[in-house]
This record gives C-alpha cells, sequence and structure tokens, in this order.
C-alpha cells in the first residue's frame, strides 16, 4: 500500500495539498485493517509526502519528490498562433483586441433573476439528455426574437443551438466536406478567425475582394465554388454593409449555381448611426446558412449561439452536432429564452449602445486628434473601426510599436489574404472613454515616431 500511494504522489496523481482519505473509511474500501493504513501514512509522513493537520487529516505535501519539467511556454505559445484575445501581448496594458465585448455590462441582476425563476419551474425531463438541437423552449424563443429584430424566416425546428458562431461553422463544415464541397470563398479582407475555424476542418479559403459595397459578386462567380462564407450586416474589419444590388446577385447566384450563403451575423446588434439591415436569411431560406450567437451581446464565455440552415441540410447537421456534445447544456439554455420572453435581452442592448456609442465617439475623436493623417472606417455600427494608414509600411510592425506603447491592436494584414493598404483594426466596446482616448493619444505618439 505504501509504494502505491508513494507512486502516486510522484506521478502527481495526489497532488500537493490532496487530503487523504480517513484511514478507517480507506481501510473499508481495501477490505484491510485500519492498522495498515495508519502504518502506510505513518510511512509517508516519515518520508516527507504527508503530514497530519489538526483538522484536516492526513495531507499530501509532496515534499523532495522530483517531476520531470513541464516545456516551458508551450501553451502560451500556441495560443499566441490563435490570435486568442487571452493572449495580451507582455506590457499592454490596454487590449483594443476586436471583437470584445463590454464585460462589465454583462445583466447580473436580470441574469440571477430568469435564473431563479427557471429553477422554480425546471423539471426532472428539462435535465435528462435533450434533444442535441436545443431546447424546445429556447428555439421558440429564438424564432420570434429573430424573426422581430433580424427579419429572419424559420420555425423551432430549424434551429441548432450551438457553442457559439465557431461550433455552426465547424458543423457546416462537416456537412459540406460530407457532400464532397470543400472550396469556400471567403472575404477579403475578411474575419481571420472564421477562415481559420474552416481550415482546420478541411475547407479551402479563396479570396473574394470587399469594396464599399461588401463582397464583389463577380470575382465569387467567376470562381465556381459552391459555397461563400459571408459577414454582410456589418462586414469584418471594414465595417461596409453589402448594398442591395450586391445582395441581389449574391443570392442570384446561390439559387442559379446551387451555391450556399453561409451569413455571419457579426454584431449586427450594436449599431449607431444607421438603421438595422435585415438578414439575408429571410429572402432565401433554402440558400442560406444564418449563423448567430451572444457572444457579443452578453459574453464570449457563454458559449451560446445558433444556426438556421436549409431544411435539406438539417438532419445531417443534426447528427454532427449530436456526435460533437450531445447538445448544450439546457440551464443556460433555459436561463436565455427567459431572458428573451421577458424583454431584459433587449433592454440590456438598448443600455449597452448607449454605453458603445459614447465609447466609439471618444476613440473616434482622439484617433482624429492623434493621428489626423489616417482614414476612420466602419464606425456606424459594430464593436471595432478599421483604421487606414497613410503609406505602404508594414502595419504588423505598426501594431509591435503600439504595443510597445502598452496598447494592443491588430494589423489588417492579419485578415488578408492578398497584398493591400496598411491598417490597424481596433476595438473599443471594453474600455471607458478615458482610457480610449489615452489609447488614441499613445497609438499617435508610437506612430508618429520614426519606425525601425
Amino acid at each position: 500500500m505504501t509504494e502505491g500511494l508513494r507512486a502516486a504522489v510522484a506521478a502527481g496523481r495526489l497532488s500537493p495539498g490532496s487530503r487523504l482519505p480517513a484511514t478507517r473509511l480507506l481501510a473499508g474500501e481495501l477490505g484491510v485493517s485500519r492498522g495498515v493504513v495508519v502504518q502506510a501514512y505513518q510511512r509517508l509522513a516519515d518520508e516527507g509526502l504527508a503530514e497530519a493537520r489538526t483538522g484536516s487529516g492526513t495531507v499530501v505535501t509532496g515534499r523532495g519528490v522530483r517531476r520531470a519539467p513541464r516545456p516551458a511556454g508551450d501553451r502560451r505559445r500556441a495560443l499566441d498562433e490563435l490570435r486568442l484575445p487571452i493572449s495580451t501581448t507582455d506590457g499592454v496594458d490596454i487590449d483594443l483586441s476586436p471583437g470584445v465585448p463590454d464585460l462589465s455590462a454583462f445583466p447580473r441582476a436580470a441574469w440571477l433573476r430568469a435564473e431563479r425563476a427557471v429553477l422554480d419551474r425546471v423539471t426532472a425531463a428539462d435535465l435528462r439528455y435533450g434533444d442535441p438541437g436545443g431546447t424546445p423552449r429556447l428555439r421558440a424563443e429564438l424564432v420570434g426574437w429573430l424573426a422581430r429584430t433580424r427579419g429572419v424566416r424559420c420555425e423551432a425546428d430549424d434551429v441548432v443551438v450551438t457553442a457559439g458562431v465557431a461550433q455552426g461553422l465547424a458543423l457546416l463544415a462537416q456537412v459540406l466536406r460530407a457532400r464532397g464541397v470543400d472550396a469556400l470563398a471567403v472575404e477579403d479582407p475578411g474575419s481571420r478567425g472564421a477562415t481559420d475555424q474552416m481550415v482546420f476542418w478541411g475547407m479551402r479559403p479563396t479570396g473574394i475582394g470587399v469594396d464599399e459595397h461588401g463582397m464583389r459578386v463577380g470575382e465569387l462567380v467567376a470562381t465556381g465554388v459552391r459555397a461563400a462564407l459571408l459577414t454582410p450586416a456589418h462586414q469584418f474589419p471594414t465595417g461596409v454593409v453589402l448594398s442591395p444590388e450586391r445582395r441581389r446577385e449574391l443570392l442570384a447566384w446561390a439559387n442559379r449555381d446551387g451555391g450556399l450563403v453561409i451569413e455571419d451575423d457579426y454584431d449586427a446588434e450594436h449599431r449607431y448611426d444607421r438603421a438595422p439591415v435585415a438578414a439575408l436569411q429571410g429572402s432565401a431560406p433554402e440558400r442560406v446558412a444564418y449563423l448567430g450567437s451572444v457572444s457579443k451581446s452578453l459574453a464570449p464565455a457563454m458559449r451560446t449561439g445558433w444556426l438556421i440552415a436549409p431544411r435539406g441540410m438539417q438532419a445531417e447537421l443534426l447528427a454532427a452536432k449530436h456526435a460533437s456534445d450531445l447538445g448544450n447544456p439546457a440551464l443556460p439554455q433555459l436561463v436565455l429564452a427567459q431572458l428573451l420572453s421577458s424583454g431584459d435581452h433587449d433592454r440590456h442592448l438598448r443600455a449597452v449602445r448607449t454605453r458603445q456609442r459614447s465609447r466609439r465617439d471618444a476613440l473616434i475623436a482622439g484617433l482624429r486628434a492623434h493621428l489626423p493623417e489616417a482614414r476612420v472606417a466602419g464606425v456606424a455600427a459594430g464593436l471595432h473601426v478599421l483604421v487606414l494608414l497613410p503609406g505602404t509600411a508594414d502595419d504588423v510592425v505598426l501594431a509591435g510599436r503600439v504595443a510597445a506603447a502598452g496598447v494592443q491592436v491588430q494589423p489588417l494584414s492579419w485578415h488578408r489574404r492578398r497584398p493591400g493598404p496598411p491598417g490597424l483594426v481596433i476595438g473599443y466596446a471594453a474600455h471607458p472613454p478615458d482610457r480610449l482616448a489615452e489609447a488614441a493619444a499613445r497609438i499617435g505618439r508610437a506612430l508618429s515616431r520614426p519606425g525601425p
């Protein structure tokens, strides 16, 4: 017994601070006398591997155990390569990475009320393995809310609740690959994260240019691909809206060539200076797969989103979702459904839009004051702006100079597939106006001094 306990401590299965079972309980489980266990514990204590503590029993100390060191920095390097928002550069104290909402505004009180209401009436059936596509109540609430706010046309059975847009993209990629489709048109510039997600699942992206009217559909038609991924309501990162003419051309391509439009409704709920733009899905439900989430309205860590795809794909998508995780956790789905039905979610969005507008205004004012030669685009909606810079400098180098000043931004070239003018993609949602004003001043100073 002593050898087994010693090996468990050395291997890390019993880590420092772990409390060993009471001697009487362990003796009963192993079918040995209590004296055998007491003796084993005493030997561990004599070797400095454990100690008896008043009120805590016998606790593992692990003193004297030598373990092979973990390779330094492997995890951090992996996160840096993924360019995740948690991978903040050392020395940065103002992180303006795009896509991060104002997490301090999370509606804690409303969430708690909704959670209590859900727990008061949740049934045993609600806690069983359920429909992999999501709880019926959330799917029904999403149908009404998306119809009212985004013009989406669907029924509850059309909705697949996902772990965010990322999982929706993964499910679509798996189904497309199974159907023999592995080529995908993507916006250029466009979301690097979404493109990387599709590449991971075996899709081959082809960049299609974006101008002031959105994706150049003529280029798309010329490629012969059968699937296209777009952010039509608020293009990332340029902020442009797909024009009515381009929308018609895109849907004509999908109908004529049997194409699939994957519509990522990226941060469409955040708008300030223009009327909402209806989702493409409402115009062609059998040609559009619609994706959305609460990552920008509530928090990315909620990992809750939705996928509404053409009905001919739904059986395959549900099978892929079931194989992936058997479905999202039920209680958070029911809480979100309660927030939607009570109106608390809409009230939260209205309050957040007011906060975001003031933050956007502070950043734009600061950039215009400290970087007057730059052009700021994509300001009417969303959680970020695009700063287009004069000249031909390497924007990765420029972003590095800004990071050295303590501000993290993303170079536009990260999101390009082809060469183009330099720029910076700057998020503003996560910081108050005074910090954004300070960030703009630092950016201006960093870019105005001669570079290496």
